[in-house]
């Protein structure tokens, strides 16, 4: 059959092998043509919509380019899911993996389409004012969470997925060492804001699945009703390890009126949506966990954002990637580091 958008990243990926290749191997697939869409690709790994008549799959693949050595493991997030979707159901269904170079050169895979909204920029307007659905959104993202951190890994035969002990110690030893990597620009008090990080690392007093990288838009809600999340994307990161990174991470994504700019779109920051500390109590009820360090681990998550966006701003500035969204990275990643020192100093919660 034809195929819709054909030219959507064609230097790249050879679509029509990619058809036969779905044909092939998934069952039932509807003998229409196929329509390609390409979602925002943000800063991490590239996604894709392919469409057959009412029959939806999403390839996911890494970006273009080069790509730092065990970033973007495709593989990995492929097998993760194969396991996952089984015991937490907002976990995506992969459907197959390849790594045929006469298809795109990298490796891939497909996955089910979790139907819903996702929420980059702006609020669906069918979801009203944001002092009503912003409550709603805020306590699904804490609810979705919770759901997976109660998830028996052991028991879903996903403890190959990572290293619990020691985790937070390797954690920020490792985030320090790939900002080293990255470096580009001094930036004031950095020393002592990791110093901070290698001094103060909480006792972790249990081990869950991490996401290491849960955020409002990598959620899947329902289209009619904002507290219902559908599914939860981008597993590439995950791993066991202390489920309070994982809130930390939220409340470094989750923008306050007043913020600086953090180099990410920000939809919290209106009417409605709890604040950050409003989402640590609310996570403390729901978990039952003691919140007592979470000063560290919103810190912890503002440096690692920072450091996410160093890298991207380091691979632009050598000439590794042509995209010119990481020129201007540089405020955005000296407000997170200012961001994350206020936070130790208990000026942020």
């Amino acid at each position: 059959m034809e195929i819709v958008n054909p030219f959507i990243d064609h230097e790249h990926i050879n679509w029509e092998r990619l058809e036969v290749l779905i044909r092939e191997t998934i069952p039932n697939v509807p003998d229409d043509e196929v329509r390609i869409t390409k979602f925002s690709e943000g800063y991490s790994n590239h996604t894709y919509l392919l469409s057959f008549g009412t029959w939806e799959t999403v390839l996911r693949r890494p970006p273009f380019g080069e790509i730092p050595a065990k970033a973007h493991d495709i593989k990995r997030e492929y097998s993760i899911l194969l396991k996952l979707h089984e015991v937490y159901s907002l976990a995506p269904k992969p459907y197959l993996y390849s790594n045929e170079p006469m298809i795109m050169g990298r490796d891939f895979y497909l996955m089910e389409k979790k139907q819903g909204v996702v929420i980059n920029n702006v609020i669906p307007e069918a979801y009203g004012p944001t002092e009503q659905v912003g409550p709603a959104i805020s306590k699904s993202i804490i609810k979705s969470l919770v759901e997976l951190q109660q998830v028996e890994y052991k028991n879903a035969k996903l403890m190959d997925i990572g290293r619990p002990e020691g985790y937070l110690e390797r954690q920020v030893h490792s985030w320090i060492k790939r900002y080293t990597l990255a470096k580009t620009n001094d930036v004031s008090g950095i020393e002592k804001l990791e110093a901070w990080l290698i001094q103060n690392i909480p006792v972790t007093l249990e081990t869950t699945i991490v996401h290491n990288d849960f955020k409002l838009n990598n959620l899947v809600l329902d289209p009619y009703e904002p507290g219902v999340v559908k599914g939860v994307l981008d597993w590439e990161m995950a791993t066991i390890g202390d489920p309070m990174t994982d809130i930390g991470a939220v409340l470094a994504y989750w923008g306050e009126e007043g913020d600086p700019d953090i180099g990410i779109s920000v939809v919290t920051n209106q009417p409605g949506f709890f604040t950050r500390r409003e989402m640590a109590e609310h996570y403390a009820q729901v978990s039952g966990r003691d919140i007592s360090n979470i000063n560290f681990y919103v810190t912890f998550g503002f440096y690692k954002l920072a450091v996410i966006l160093q890298q991207l701003y380091f691979r632009w500035k050598n000439g590794d990637t042509d995209d010119n969204r990481f020129a201007n990275l540089t405020l955005p990643i000296s407000n997170l580091f200012y961001m994350a020192s206020l936070t130790k100093g208990n000026q942020i919660l």
